[in-house]
């Protein structure tokens, strides 16, 4: 089951079911976080909660999204208590894209970089038996719900920024019930869009490497994702695709289990506070700039994963500021 979060024509929301070249719309809510909730408190599941609100009213899918009223995935309707977050060197292809990055000419007599010896963690650990914790992967902070970007919204470059890359991945999408209990409301695409010319400098910079917008959806996977998944990640330019990566991903291609990278987010108590969602980032597969590729504004991205339906595709554009200096005032 795949649900889209879109505006209707008055502009208030609406959640609706896909079924082929249209939308089956929910009776009786407004956002995939409302059912979510509503699915907390009637104790049976998403599924069955959609199943319960199916109205006969569809939806053209198509001009939904030429029309771009798509929404991301998940919203809140405070979107401080939104947060996106993630975790890398999750996939072999990850690994080796940022151990070039990070590491000296090839030498015999050169340790490993942080990144591989990160990597070897999680291919050692990352998968321990259900019940146990196994190694903790690296964690990254993006930013709350305001940077989450739907398909089909423009994603801004920073003026500040040196670079503007794509990393597609999968997402796992969450909501806290009232006890302060994780619950995961399904999966989704993003573009955990970053500036690795700035991670190139220095490692440490990585922070400021990730806080940019974030594209996501259109759909959400609602159940189990599965074990070996596969799509393509491209960069257009004009009419023409100027590079594109097969990649795979699923438990079956990763160094870390779900349930590991999971716990290891939200064992923090600050991440399990009654009422907020979470969208946590599962690592990228393959990357264009591993690859020597540099996309400029006016470009666009595109991550297509058939068992996700409709791609993600969303287009760069420079920001406009006349001055780079934030001065902070002093009272």
């Amino acid at each position: 089951m795949r649900l889209v979060q879109f505006r209707e024509g008055n502009d208030a929301t609406a959640v609706a079911v896909v079924e082929g070249a249209d939308l089956r719309v929910l009776n009786e809510v407004a956002t995939t976080y409302e059912l979510a909730r509503i699915a907390l408190a009637e104790g049976t599941g998403m599924a069955a909660a959609v199943e319960r609100r199916l109205s006969t009213q569809s939806r053209d899918y198509a001009a939904i999204a030429r029309e771009r009223r798509l929404l991301p995935p998940i919203t809140h309707t405070d979107p401080s208590r939104l947060l996106v977050t993630g975790t890398g060197l999750t996939h072999v292809g990850s690994a080796q894209a940022r151990d070039q990055m990070h590491q000296k000419p090839a030498n015999p007599d050169v340790p490993a970089s942080d990144s591989m010896k990160m990597f070897r963690l999680g291919l050692a650990g990352g998968k321990p038996t259900p019940g146990q914790i196994g190694a903790q992967p690296e964690w990254f902070y993006k930013g709350d719900g305001d940077c989450l970007l739907a398909a089909g919204e423009p994603i801004t470059i920073p003026c500040f920024a040196l670079a503007a890359g794509e990393e597609p991945e999968i997402a796992g999408v969450y909501t806290i019930d009232d006890a302060g209990r994780p619950w995961r409301i399904g999966f989704a695409l993003a573009n955990d869009f970053s500036d690795h010319v700035t991670e190139q400098k220095n490692y440490m910079y990585i922070a400021h490497s990730k806080l940019r917008q974030c594209p996501m959806g259109p759909e959400l996977l609602v159940g189990d994702l599965p074990q070996d998944v596969r799509g393509e990640s491209r960069l257009i330019r004009g009419s023409k695709v100027i590079w594109r990566g097969a990649f795979a991903s699923g438990e079956a291609n990763m160094s870390y289990s779900i349930a590991n990278l999971e716990h290891h987010h939200f064992k923090y108590a600050a991440f399990r506070r009654p009422g907020d969602a979470h969208v946590h980032l599962f690592g990228c597969p393959v990357l264009s700039f591993a690859e020597g590729v540099h996309p400029q504004p006016g470009d666009e991205f595109e991550v297509e994963v058939p068992a996700f339906g409709r791609p993600l595709r969303n287009a760069l554009c420079a920001e406009e500021c006349a001055d780079r200096l934030v001065a902070v005032g002093v009272l």
